[in-house]
């Protein structure tokens, strides 16, 4: 509701006390502010808006970019190394006489020293360790991607599963408050019988009792309503006090495939399975990287040196030299053809383990997706019989209706044909959302849900 303040309003305006040209202003505000905090959403906005503001993506982005910085850490070892460095020494020489029997040496009594070294260093061959960890820091950053996917699959999904509890629980109090304008229509009608002393006083008092365990109902739909829209503003980043509202919902899906589609599907597309693909890949990387110990190693370096003997740091003439080199280094430590082969078992039998864990998977992937199928096959059959039960129920309602009116049917009767036609209206609802869920569950379950 907004509060419009019109020209003669404003006028007058400036007239009232302070206080309760304040009180007014505040009135206008906390107006707007009430009506900012309804919202109709829909299931798509919904996920867009989840997606954005999910703080599980954001982690999960961030161990991406973990996992990156760490390949590039791995590229960045196969780089060469280099260093530089200036030593500057002093030296006392408190006995500096050494005699060799007629001769006698005379050192200083004191002396500096400069050195500097740089040097570059590069391997040439370390039996491809380098190029095997680059590969496995490049697949777990792979998986890390895989694991965002999965992530954003549970979010969307549970965004869908709020959504459609919501939509649940507003459909119920709709139909509890159409059943409660019927039940009042039938007290009002039945005052008018006792009046006319057609039925009698406990006939108005069924109908009374029918209407208190209806709004019964009601108060528990109200909580339940409260609790879910709490939670789903939580999940799509909204202020906790917005009032959420859906209009409709799209039907599920009526056509299925056959189940062997769905999980050829899953075998595609489930991101534990691709994750395992890559794991066993890593697992068959640490096996050659266990191997390159046994290979020899070469490298090659060059250093340059600056040896001054003189107090002052500035290069002069005479006082400094500076030795060039350049090596080449190869070793090989061929203990490791001895000591390595229970390193490369225990590399095996964890590869093995890694296929074990994909057969598990994969049953596991197969036994959930025919679960869903079949859930899914359920809710479609409930629609079918529900929709037959609903004209069943409102014939019968008519029926009992006219013979109430008629007074050819007690009170009872009449209240049981009411009950049983609102019971079967709130299951028809409730059924179609469960069969929207377990349409979208079904998906989930083949790794489709966000493509």
């Amino acid at each position: 509701m907004n509060i419009q303040i019109n020209t003669t309003y404003k006028l007058y305006l400036f007239k009232l006390p302070a206080l309760a040209v304040a009180t007014l202003l505040l009135l206008v505000l906390f107006s707007t502010n009430v009506a900012a905090q309804d919202k109709t959403i829909t299931l798509d906005e919904a996920i867009k808006l989840g997606l954005e503001n999910s703080k599980v993506l954001k982690l999960s982005q961030s161990k991406i970019d973990q996992a990156v910085s760490e390949y590039n850490q791995a590229k960045d070892r196969a780089l060469p190394t280099g260093s530089v460095s200036l030593t500057y020494d002093r030296a006392e020489i408190p006995a500096n006489k050494l005699n060799f029997g007629s001769s006698t040496i005379y050192l200083p009594t004191g002396a500096n020293a400069y050195l500097g070294i740089a040097s570059l260093n590069e391997t040439i061959f370390g039996g491809h360790k380098l190029k095997y960890a680059q590969e496995s820091t490049n697949l777990l950053t792979q998986i890390s991607r895989l694991d965002i996917v999965k992530d954003k699959d549970q979010i969307t999904y549970d965004i869908i599963n709020a959504y459609y509890n919501l939509y649940k629980v507003l459909q119920s109090i709709k139909v509890v408050q159409q059943n409660l304008t019927t039940i009042d229509e039938q007290i009002h009608q039945s005052q008018r019988f006792f009046e006319q002393g057609i039925v009698t006083k406990n006939d108005v008092l069924r109908f009374q009792l029918q209407r208190s365990n209806v709004e019964l109902s009601g108060i528990d739909l109200e909580s339940n309503r409260k609790i879910i829209n709490y939670n789903l503003d939580i999940l799509l980043g909204l202020p906790e006090a917005t009032q959420l509202s859906i209009n409709q919902i799209n039907p599920a899906n009526p056509a299925i495939a056959p189940l062997n589609n769905y999980i050829d599907t899953a075998m595609s597309y489930r991101q534990e399975l691709a994750q395992l693909d890559l794991r066993n890949r890593i697992a068959e990387t640490n096996i050659k990287d266990i191997q390159a110990n046994t290979k020899p190693n070469l490298s090659a370096s060059a250093s340059g040196y600056y040896v001054d003997v003189s107090g002052n740091p500035l290069p002069k003439s005479g006082n400094f030299i500076t030795p060039l080199t350049v090596g080449l280094t190869a070793s090989w430590n061929f203990g490791a053809l001895w000591t390595n082969k229970n390193k490369i078992a225990e590399a095996r039998i964890q590869k093995d383990q890694v296929a074990i864990n994909k057969g598990i998977t994969i049953d596991n992937v197969k036994n959930e997706i025919n679960q869903n199928y079949q859930n899914y096959l359920t809710a479609l059959n409930k629609i079918k019989l529900l929709q037959t039960s609903i004209e069943q129920a409102s014939e019968n309602n008519n029926i009992l209706a006219s013979k109430y009116k008629s007074n050819i049917a007690s009170a009872t009767d009449r209240a049981d044909a009411e009950t049983l036609l609102y019971q079967a209206q709130i299951n028809l609802e409730l059924a179609k959302a469960d069969a929207g869920l377990a349409y979208y569950t079904l998906l989930k379950s083949t790794g489709k849900l966000n493509k």
